[in-house]
């Protein structure tokens, strides 16, 4: 890329050295750095990017950007200094890429709780639809059925970018990103235009980082405000009527607004809503008239992710009857309520929720058909927001026995963990066990045929971080093994 255009867009830059014509590379890990590439000295929690000049020059940077003052040869590199290397990033990521966001139809999908699944199932219809497809977020990078992991659900600036204009390598019409409150107020969404902006609800979260609800409201309604100003571009917002916070969201940009709900009246409404254990049914009332609507999703939270996933695309240009019918048949979303497959005398489900409204919405789902007890695993990590830990375990208190235990302790001792969550519990039914590998197999051996089992927390992840290292931990792998064990000891007795 032609280094001067890249660099043009930087308001304010000092320029020591002699800049290249021509620029291979842009990164912000010195240890990827290309021949030929710029080195971005990012400060970040732990790593500050101007203590890495030195192997980034070796492996061929040949331009840095720096916020502070760093010793290089300047005969083989020139040096960018800026006021702020974050704020840089955004701006030279985009243009790097050459926009990679305005080649295709942008989703973005922005809440406490939902964003995973509605994400998914956009994507999945549009797959099932014979459209290229991209998503990304919690559960990693989805190149249209080829998952790529990733360390955030809303990566740094110039990952996200690299990923957008991936996807636009590969031909696909549309990108769904979950997007996170951190990566709106940190800015790595700089540069990514979005044609559709999705809520799906505002509860207690990440007030650690936020501090009150009204700045992480705000913060989540970044997303609109983003959608900008030129109304001679189509876009449309999409907000969830059944949540309180649906008319600040409204409030922050000026393109045209759908609403969905179950509660109350909207442009996609779901009523008539008939709640099986193998999927859900019903009514939609929408702009084109009203339909029977079928799925493999259950509980009615699932309906609300689904009425805001047919809005989405009808927004996008879609029938409503051509998404109904790809909707009968795409899976359940990893890791969110998912039923583990087995033949064994009980029901167990792995789900993502780490919220009190999403514990709420998991037992919920499956109340209709208890038959026996429903046991109900709830962990939460260290070294976060500690302030929900009561108010999770008390909505856990619904379940007839609840288990304690961590999601990612982190540095966090498990007494301290365990002791915060405890004071929530309503009832005596329950036990507290910090190792999670131990909490479940706990979970299995209190279990009895016809209980339901939900393990919370972990969802789709397959490893746990315990200190600043991860370990391969599989719930449902740790469960299943135990049961079979438990079930067919008791078969030979």
């Amino acid at each position: 890329m032609d280094t001067k255009h890249l660099f043009s867009i930087l308001p304010i830059q000092e320029i020591t050295g002699t800049l290249p014509h021509t620029v291979t590379d842009l990164e912000v890990d010195s240890r990827a750095v290309q021949p030929g590439g710029v080195f971005v000295c990012i400060e970040g929690f732990t790593v500050d990017g101007h203590n890495y000049v030195t192997q980034a020059v070796n492996n061929g940077a040949r331009v840095i950007v720096a916020s502070k003052p760093v010793v290089v040869d300047l005969d083989k590199v020139a040096v960018v200094t800026v006021p702020n290397t974050s704020r840089a990033i955004g701006l030279l990521a985009p243009r790097f890429f050459d926009y990679p966001s305005k080649k295709m139809t942008m989703i973005g999908v922005t809440g406490t709780n939902g964003k995973t699944s509605v994400s998914g199932m956009i994507h999945a219809i549009l797959q099932v639809a014979g459209e290229k497809s991209a998503a990304s977020g919690t559960i990693g990078f989805n190149l249209d059925g080829v998952l790529y992991e990733t360390e955030n659900t809303t990566g740094h600036a110039l990952a996200t970018q690299s990923m957008i204009a991936q996807a636009a390598r590969e031909h696909c019409a549309t990108m769904t990103m979950e997007v996170s409150s951190h990566g709106l107020v940190e800015g790595r969404l700089a540069g990514t235009e979005y044609d559709i902006a999705v809520f799906t609800n505002l509860t207690h979260d990440h007030l650690d980082f936020h501090g009150t609800m009204e700045n992480y409201g705000d913060a989540k309604g970044l997303l609109f405000a983003q959608l900008g100003q030129d109304l001679s571009q189509q876009k449309y917002g999409i907000v969830n009527t059944d949540d309180p916070w649906h008319k600040k969201f409204m409030e922050k940009t000026s393109f045209p607004i759908l609403t969905y709900g179950i509660r109350h009246e909207a442009d996609f409404h779901g009523k008539n809503i008939r709640l099986e254990a193998t999927g859900t049914q019903f009514t939609l009332v929408s702009p084109e008239g009203e339909y029977e609507v079928a799925m493999k999703l259950i509980g009615e939270f699932s309906v609300a992710n689904a009425l805001a996933a047919i809005a989405a695309l009808y927004a996008k240009g879609m029938s409503v009857e051509e998404v109904i019918t790809h909707l009968a048949v795409i899976e359940p979303i990893a890791g969110r309520m998912e039923r583990v497959e087995t033949d064994l005398p009980l029901t167990m489900y792995i789900d993502y929720a780490h919220t009190a409204d999403a514990i709420q919405k998991a037992i919920e789902a499956v109340l209709p058909y208890k038959k026996n007890k429903i046991v109900f695993l709830i962990g939460t990590g260290g070294n976060r927001d500690r302030v929900k830990r009561p108010i999770m375990a008390e909505e856990a208190s619904t379940a007839d026995y609840v288990i304690l235990t961590t999601d990612d302790p982190r540095d966090e001792p498990y007494e301290t963990i365990l002791s915060e969550l405890e004071a929530g519990m309503k009832h005596d039914q329950y036990a507290c066990i910090g190792d999670r590998v131990e909490a479940v197999k706990h979970a299995i051996d209190i279990a009895e045929e016809d209980d339901i089992i939900i393990f919370a927390g972990k969802g789709h992840e397959d490893f746990q971080i315990i200190g600043r290292e991860k370990y391969p931990h599989s719930d449902a792998e740790i469960a299943l093994e135990a049961a079979k064990k438990k079930f067919k000891a008791k078969e030979l007795n």
